[in-house]
């Protein structure tokens, strides 16, 4: 089961209470959702948003819950059809869950030692999958999402080689693709703490999802639906979340919209990390509507 990463902490800057309405933009398995649910008892209410459609209809709604199959982009719009009114709170837990790392058999998953699974990624169903890119796609664009959204030391030659690949036979599985990765970085990059294929899959998973477009778009619209001293807090999980998120609050502080309330991003505590290691890039901001 998935485990929320920095719950004590979010619980803390979200500050939900006996009353207040707020919304988990990205749901998931409802680990921060049920405990805000606890803290605004007896009539607080909380919106959940989960795009991905097989986690969704895993659970049901609740006397004071309402769940909705979207994505946060749309927040608005989910807003105003479900006369959700007098936001108290926001939170993004961005990034995938546990569950999609382990159970979903998409592809979200390089490590060797699993089973090879289909090239997929998406986390909403829709048709662009990871293994159209791959093949599909034209060389500079696979260097571009290599170096933009995967910060890959060696996008020019990953993807030289994928090209090469995909005119002899479809690259289709996980293990075609982590063999390639492998075969191309230099050896010293195979056995460094981070998997050589790691920054690959996160760029192929960005892009499919189109994850920080839609997070450009979505953090605006959390800004106009808050009320007065409402709380927004976002937890992302690596450097380009990271810096989205920072350069929206400055720009909205600068502008007198918000207050910053953590002038560093919070970090899990080593003991989180040793009971949760996958929470170990985690880093929460927050901040307050003016």
């Amino acid at each position: 089961m998935h485990k929320p990463a920095l719950l004590k902490e979010v619980l803390e800057y979200l500050n939900p209470s006996p009353g207040k309405n707020l919304i988990d933009c990205t749901f998931g398995f409802g680990g921060h959702t049920l405990e805000i649910l606890k803290k605004t008892k007896p009539d607080g209410k909380v919106l959940g948003i989960e795009q991905d459609k097989e986690i969704f209809e895993k659970f049901d709604h609740k006397k004071r819950l309402t769940l909705v199959n979207d994505n946060f982009n749309n927040l608005k719009q989910i807003v105003k059809e479900y006369e959700f009114n007098r936001v108290d709170g926001i939170l993004y837990d961005l990034g995938v869950s546990s569950w999609h790392f382990d159970q979903s058999n998409r592809g979200f998953s390089f490590q060797v030692s699993k089973r090879s699974e289909p090239l997929n990624m998406s986390l909403s169903g829709d048709d662009l999958t990871a293994e159209e890119i791959l093949n599909q796609w034209p060389e500079q664009e696979l260097i571009r999402i290599f170096k933009e959204y995967g910060e890959e030391k060696f996008p020019g030659r990953i993807a030289r080689v994928i090209c090469e690949e995909r005119k002899k036979h479809q690259i289709k599985t996980t293990k075609q693709l982590v063999e390639i990765i492998s075969r191309v970085v230099p050896k010293k990059y195979q056995y460094k703490r981070i998997h050589c294929a790691t920054h690959i899959f996160q760029a192929l998973r960005i892009a499919v999802n189109d994850e920080l477009n839609k997070l450009k778009e979505s953090l605006p619209q959390a800004l106009e639906i808050l009320e007065k001293n409402g709380r927004l807090v976002v937890i992302s999980f690596h450097s380009l979340e990271d810096r989205i998120v920072k350069n929206f609050f400055r720009e909205a502080a600068k502008e007198g919209k918000l207050e910053i309330l953590t002038k560093k991003p919070i970090i899990p505590s080593l003991e989180e990390i040793k009971l949760n290691s996958r929470s170990r890039s985690a880093k929460l901001r927050c901040a307050k509507k003016i």
